[in-house]
């Protein structure tokens, strides 16, 4: 099972993500992504959705036309873990790919 991250790691993981802020009342981080069509914002989806299958750890995410609002957290760890940031980082540059 993954570990929550310390303070420190937190901080330096966050870091190195663009855009990427803490979630509000939970120990988790959002990011919302626009991207000019449909098309891209469904082929950014399924690309982190295979992803996000290979490391059995799920995005919450929500799809509105071009944006996608994402949200990650470890519920069996009760917070942020380096498998949140590691599939923020890959998100990141999925988006880039497509807009």
């Amino acid at each position: 099972m993954a570990e929550k991250l310390s303070e420190a790691a937190r901080a330096d993981a966050l870091s190195n993500l663009t855009g990427w802020a803490p979630t509000e009342g939970r120990d988790a981080i959002r990011k919302l992504f626009q991207f000019k069509t449909f098309n891209q914002a469904f082929g950014f989806m399924t690309q982190c959705a295979l992803k996000a299958e290979k490391m059995d750890h799920h995005p919450e995410w929500f799809n509105v036309y071009n944006k996608v609002d994402v949200t990650l957290s470890t519920h069996d760890a009760g917070g942020l873990t380096a498998l949140d940031t590691e599939l923020a980082a890959f998100m990141d540059k999925a988006a880039a790919r497509f807009g």
